[in-house]
């Protein structure tokens, strides 16, 4: 077999086990598919909101580099699942955002999102249970 039909199989094998990663890690969080439909809704709000928090300077610098990579991720056309795929194309998309809120929140706490987020009230409460806080303090 050449050279690059052996590479197209270990790619296809890697999407397959991270769709399938991403599926479970969905899964267990208890929301299921309404978390993503939550997020996909928000989409719009939640790029301002990591755009602003990448530019924040009183954030530490790892956490700008995670989230400068999620807005350039987001902004690529390639994607883990593409987004033609049904449910799932966007899911990881929204499970990816979610992962690195919550690891923004670790980092820096949850005052930032508070500050930075330019939608409503039931938006930041929604983006507050992706990023693993109660929905309001």
């Amino acid at each position: 077999m050449p050279w690059w039909a052996d590479l197209l199989i270990s790619l296809g094998a890697a999407m397959l086990v991270t769709w399938l990663a991403l599926l479970v890690m969905l899964w267990r969080s208890g929301r299921g598919f309404s978390g993503v439909a939550e997020a996909a809704r928000l989409l719009p709000d939640v790029v301002r909101l990591v755009s602003r928090l990448a530019r924040d300077g009183t954030l530490p610098r790892g956490v700008r580099i995670r989230l400068w990579l999620l807005l350039g991720y987001l902004a690529s056309p390639i994607d883990i699942v593409p987004d033609f795929v049904p449910v799932i194309g966007y899911a990881d998309d929204a499970l990816i955002v979610a992962l690195t809120l919550r690891s923004v929140v670790r980092a820096a706490g949850p005052e930032p999102l508070q500050r930075h987020w330019p939608g409503s009230p039931d938006g930041l409460a929604v983006v507050r249970r992706l990023a693993g806080l109660p929905a309001r303090d």
